[in-house]
């Protein structure tokens, strides 16, 4: 599953600051069961927005994780608050289809 977010970096921060920060905090979320990794994507033409996608195996692997307490991810994320708006997007589900330049049968579905 991927829980995906918005992140709108305030005037006088920058997104690299802010990654510094994302960076930290996803080795430490990293290390619980049914994570699989972060991305932080840049909006083009607009460096004070970034899109968040964290992958997981399942949802409730995810909640399990939020539900356990670790300060050190609490203080790098409270240490963000003033200069970062987040706003959540959703969590979905994998995808049912991946469509891909290389390898693909007619019609683009992966096998």
């Amino acid at each position: 599953m991927k829980f995906i977010f918005e992140v709108k970096v305030k005037d006088g921060y920058t997104a690299e600051e802010y990654a510094d920060a994302w960076v930290r905090a996803s080795e430490l979320i990293q290390r619980a069961p049914g994570a699989r990794g972060t991305e932080l994507h840049r909006k083009i033409g607009d460096p004070t927005r970034l899109i968040a996608i964290a992958s997981w195996d399942s949802k409730g692997q995810r909640d399990a994780m939020e539900k356990k307490h670790n300060p050190e991810i609490d203080k790098i994320i409270r240490s963000q608050a003033p200069f970062v708006e987040i706003t959540p997007v959703g969590e979905f589900e994998d995808p049912e289809w991946v469509v891909k330049a290389d390898g693909c049968k007619p019609g683009g579905l992966q096998e």
